[in-house]
């Protein structure tokens, strides 16, 4: 039989503590997370016009995401603290099937995609993800005066490259969210 998986942040006695790295090899490691804000039209065509009251939009976003990046080992307890070399972030609007309404208003979807990638002997993954859910976040802080039901969700790993686990791929599902245009 094989064994049960269980969590590299527990020790053999079921304590939490941080993951011994010393002995991995230094490969290159990339990693691309999304997260996708759902908003109502007019908060959409603020983006697109660029006249939101608080400035730039994708701009300001584009600088959190980043920073969140650079911020995940503070933020979360059991991640190190890696050298990250490049990050970037871009905004797609996608066409989603139903991206629902809210008090019968129409909605549309921005996603956040955060790229993450250094040389180092852990994956880069939780910096993709932490990019992605802060520029999210950052669009609803900006854009929150027009639109208070703003929904954040769908943040995941799209894909990830390099260490012993190999490549990880995300496989779209049916009826998933497609690619539209640039946001910028």
């Amino acid at each position: 039989m094989k064994p049960e998986p269980r969590s590299t942040h527990f020790n053999a006695a079921g304590e939490v503590h941080m993951v011994d790295v010393t002995s991995k090899d230094i490969t290159v490691r990339e990693a691309v997370a999304s997260a996708l804000i759902r908003m109502s039209v007019a908060a959409a065509e603020s983006i697109r016009r660029g006249d939101a009251k608080k400035g730039d939009v994708l701009a300001v976003a584009r600088l959190a995401g980043i920073s969140g990046a650079k911020w995940t080992s503070h933020l979360i307890p059991l991640c190190h603290a890696i050298p990250i070399e490049a990050v970037s972030i871009d905004f797609e609007w996608v066409t989603e099937s139903d991206p629902g309404k809210v008090a019968g208003a129409a909605r549309q979807s921005l996603k956040c995609i955060a790229a993450a990638r250094t040389t180092g002997k852990t994956g880069i993954e939780m910096e993709a993800m932490t990019a992605a859910t802060t520029a999210a976040l950052t669009v609803y802080d900006m854009l929150k005066s027009v639109d208070r039901s703003m929904e954040i969700d769908q943040v995941r790993l799209e894909s990830k490259s390099g260490g012993k686990s190999g490549v990880f791929q995300r496989t779209p599902a049916a009826g998933e969210a497609t690619a539209g245009d640039s946001a910028d």
